[in-house]
């Protein structure tokens, strides 16, 4: 999904396009065979004349049934992003470096003397019941977000920063003063206003905007407080995209049919079938073709590699996975992350020498032949120039994290070191269960590495938890955590605003210093349209990151999709992510 941040389901291990990955993948790449391979895969499939018809069943690789919130501005799981595939369609398409573009549902103007954006919806654009997408329903997916009774995580300082939606989130005004229906409710153009404009807006997943939009008609009577759970949201969800939603069995399958009234044409297939199946039976699934899209987990890549007739396609997504530092409090009231300064583990030192005891490099490269690889910043390479290359990261240094704990007093008495005030130290790490088996005895492998300098870690439960229960733990700043891992699924505009920001629930460790502020505000600013100071910002950001280490960049992988040899139009590029069911068929 190219417009949010999610949570995810990474090995080892947005709002825009933001979504919580339930942590397994992870830069310094390996140069094994194995990557080689993946670096050599193209990123879509043959491409041949297609017939009409057939059944494509796509797996979902979960130990935990997905959630099953159909809808973008509620859900926050790359899981649930994944079984909406086949009718979720953004409002914009983008190219491969997704920028948007005027091919897709609507166009988007910026007019930054009036600080406007104008966003128009095509004639044609329907939803599954027939009726048009207008400007209401642009303007419902922003009161779903805002709207204090939804609890939307989506609600963040970016999308704040539209006139009145503070005012209509803090329950002063009914409406949304600064988003205009020239053309009234059943009109097709809707018109923010904004203070300011940001650089970042002409690309896809800016979170300033959203880029999804809800069926008023459908869901008018339901009220705020009852649409995550309701039926129009979990059983029969509404879009506008290319196939509707048949059948919905709760947490582990969605079956697809063709929407007549899809904008583009006629979809191939009679039918797409989304279905849960476990980590475990991944490989074999894939290798007896039980299923014919099926993402390949890195640890079995072996395993399935040789697999005769299927074609492999493969990218490293906008993805890494982290370790944070519970720091403070998400206070609901105020909308924004307190830090607490006396937080166990908000003492730099401390964290630095937990980062440098770790392997990541060793581990990964154990478990995944180089396909998963450590990182250095928060910033992935895949964003050219606002990556930091010379940045160091924290590669594995015993000797340097002992040197950082014993002068920062962390002194040992016995087996175990002790807090600088003479109190024992121990520390929880929340990690939750993931989509790779590997990602248990990596984690145990970390928690030896810290013994090894003497602290005691253990694990929450003294095992990884089930991924719903971890994201409620997280997401509630549960007081047993001290550290946990974590995985993003990022958006396609690179500002970390909606991830690191004072006013972002996403910034699980709730660290925030007023350099921080400052440096995202820099990265956003109307000086950063400049190109070249805009990554100048990027860059001092990602160094203070670094340095100040609440949340350490641990690891992104090759993602690889074994797909039918029988289907074409199938990719994984940017520019097709959009409209890729409507162009995935069977040959002749």
């Amino acid at each position: 999904m190219k417009s949010a941040k999610f949570w995810g389901s990474l090995g080892v291990v947005s709002a825009a396009a933001l979504t919580l990955v339930a942590c397994g993948k992870g830069g310094n790449s390996a140069n094994t065979d194995d990557t080689k391979q993946a670096s050599k895969f193209s990123p879509v499939v043959p491409n041949k004349s297609t017939k009409e018809g057939g059944t494509v069943k796509q797996a979902i690789e979960t130990d935990t049934p997905f959630t099953g919130i159909f809808a973008s501005e509620l859900t926050t799981t790359q899981t649930d992003v994944d079984v909406m595939e086949p009718g979720l369609e953004g409002l914009f398409d983008v190219d491969d470096d997704y920028r948007i573009n005027d091919k897709g549902p609507a166009t988007m103007k910026l007019d930054r003397k009036n600080n406007t954006i104008t966003i128009k919806v095509k004639k044609g654009v329907k939803w599954s019941d027939g009726k048009q997408v207008v400007a209401k329903d642009l303007e419902f997916s922003y009161e779903i977000m805002a709207n204090k009774a939804t609890k939307s995580q989506r609600y963040t300082s970016s999308i704040a920063s539209i006139k009145g939606m503070k005012e209509y989130h803090d329950g002063k005004a009914k409406t949304i003063s600064g988003l205009e229906m020239p053309d009234g409710e059943n009109g097709r153009k809707l018109i923010i206003h904004y203070d300011k404009l940001k650089p970042g807006m002409y690309n896809s997943g800016n979170g300033y905007f959203s880029e999804y939009a809800q069926p008023y008609h459908y869901l008018k009577n339901v009220p705020f407080s009852k649409l995550e759970s309701s039926d129009q949201i979990r059983k029969k969800p509404m879009f506008f995209g290319p196939y509707k939603v048949d059948k919905v069995v709760r947490g582990q399958s969605v079956t697809w049919s063709p929407n007549k009234y899809y904008w583009r044409g006629k979809p191939k297939l009679n039918k797409v079938i989304c279905q849960v199946v476990s980590t475990k039976s991944a490989s074999q699934a894939i290798k007896s073709q039980k299923f014919d899209v099926a993402r390949v987990i890195n640890s079995q890549w072996k395993q399935v590699k040789d697999t005769k007739d299927v074609n492999f396609v493969a990218k490293i997504p906008l993805e890494y996975s982290y370790l944070g530092f519970k720091v403070g409090k998400w206070d609901a009231k105020k909308g924004k992350n307190v830090m607490n300064p006396n937080a166990k583990m908000n003492n730099k030192s401390l964290r630095k020498a937990i980062a440098y005891a770790m392997n990541i490099s060793q581990a990964t490269k154990r478990y995944t032949g180089g396909l998963t690889f450590q990182i250095p910043t928060l910033i992935p390479a895949q964003f050219g120039d606002y990556f930091d290359k010379d940045a160091k990261g924290y590669d594995y240094n015993l000797k340097k994290a002992n040197e950082l704990l014993d002068k920062a007093g962390y002194k040992k008495k016995g087996k175990w070191r002790v807090q600088p005030n003479g109190k024992p130290l121990k520390i929880k790490i929340l990690v939750s269960e993931g989509s790779d088996p590997s990602k248990e005895p990596i984690t145990q492998n970390y928690i030896q590495q810290w013994h090894k300098i003497g602290l005691n870690v253990s694990l929450i439960n003294n095992r990884l938890i089930e991924f719903n229960s971890y994201v409620d733990k997280v997401q509630n700043d549960d007081p047993e955590i001290d550290m946990f891992t974590g995985a993003w699924s990022l958006s396609s505009e690179p500002s970390p605003n909606d991830l690191y920001g004072e006013g972002a629930p996403f910034d699980m460790t709730r660290f925030v210093t007023p350099e921080n502020t400052k440096l995202l505000n820099a990265i956003d600013s109307e000086k950063a349209f400049d190109h070249k100071y805009r990554v100048e910002q990027f860059h001092k950001w990602q160094e203070y990151m670094n340095e100040e280490a609440y949340c350490i960049p641990m690891t992104n992988s090759y993602q690889i999709t074994a797909v039918n040899g029988k289907i074409t139009g199938y990719s994984v590029k940017p520019s097709d992510l959009n409209d890729k069911w409507f162009k995935v068929a069977y040959v002749k």
